[in-house]
C-alpha cells in the first residue's frame, strides 16, 4: 500500500474504529460511575449539598485557588495546556470535516492564525511539562511511564499536524507528516479510556467527593490542609 493509501485508511476506517473505541470506553466509565452513585448512595443523594458541590466543581474551570505552593508554575502550565488541547482538535477547520462526516456535527471553525498560535502554545506547554517531569525530582517521583508516553504522543500529534500544514518549516514530506499526525492522534484515541486522560468524563465525579465518597462538606479541604498546609484547597 502506498503512503497515500495509508493516509486514506487512517482518515477513514482506522479513524472510525479508534474513535469508536474512545467513545465506548469513556461511556463505560460514565455508566459505571453513575451506577455506583445510584446504587451505593441511593436516597442519601437527595441530602447532598448540591449547591456547594456545583460551585466547587465550577471553581476548577479557573482553578486559581487550587494552586499548591511550590507547584504554581507547573500547575498553571498544565491548566493552560488544556485550552489548546481541547480547542484545536475540536474547532480546527480541517478537523471539522471529520466531525461532520462521522458525527454529523457542524462545529464553528477557528481561524488558521489562531489555530497556529494555539498549536505552538500547546507544544510549548507540553515541552515545559516534559522538562519538569524529567528534571524535577519532585515531579519525577510522582510520574509514571504512562505520563511520559501521553505527553510524547500528544506532542507528536500537535507537532506533526503543524508541520503538515506549514510546508516552509516541514522537514518531511507532507504525506509523512500527515500520516504521523493521523496515526499518533488515533493512538491517543485508544489510550484515552485506559489512562488518566479518562478524566475527560471522570472530572465531574472527581470533583463531587462529598457525594461520591459520602464525606462531610469540607472534609476534603481538612485532609489537604493536614497534609500540605493551610494554603491548600481542593
Amino acid at each position: 500500500m502506498t503512503i497515500e493509501g495509508w493516509i486514506d485508511f487512517a482518515k477513514g476506517p482506522l479513524f472510525a474504529l479508534t474513535f469508536l473505541i474512545m467513545i465506548l470506553g469513556l461511556l463505560r466509565h460514565f455508566i459505571i460511575q453513575v451506577y455506583q452513585l445510584l446504587t451505593g448512595k441511593g436516597r442519601r443523594l437527595r441530602r447532598a449539598p448540591w449547591k456547594t458541590i456545583v460551585l466547587d466543581a465550577l471553581s476548577w474551570v479557573f482553578p486559581i485557588k487550587h494552586l499548591i505552593k511550590g507547584t504554581i508554575f507547573f500547575s498553571a502550565v498544565s491548566f493552560l495546556f488544556h485550552i489548546g488541547v481541547i480547542i484545536v482538535p475540536l474547532f480546527l477547520a480541517d478537523h471539522i470535516v471529520l466531525w461532520n462526516n462521522f458525527l454529523g456535527a457542524n462545529l464553528p471553525a477557528i481561524g488558521q492564525s489562531l489555530a497556529d498560535y494555539l498549536t505552538l502554545f500547546t507544544i510549548a506547554c507540553l515541552l515545559v511539562l516534559l522538562v519538569f517531569r524529567v528534571f524535577s525530582a519532585r515531579h519525577r517521583a510522582m510520574s509514571r511511564k504512562t505520563d511520559y508516553i501521553l505527553l510524547l504522543v500528544i506532542l507528536t500529534t500537535f507537532t506533526a499536524g503543524y508541520l503538515a500544514s506549514h510546508p516552509k518549516v516541514n522537514f518531511m514530506s507532507w504525506e509523512t507528516a500527515m500520516l504521523i499526525h493521523l496515526l499518533s492522534a488515533e493512538f491517543l484515541f485508544v489510550l484515552i479510556p485506559f489512562t488518566k486522560l479518562a478524566h475527560i468524563v471522570l472530572f465531574v465525579f472527581d470533583r463531587i467527593s462529598a457525594v461520591h465518597w459520602q464525606l462531610r462538606p469540607g472534609s476534603g479541604d481538612k485532609v489537604a490542609k493536614a497534609i500540605y498546609g493551610e494554603e491548600v484547597h481542593i
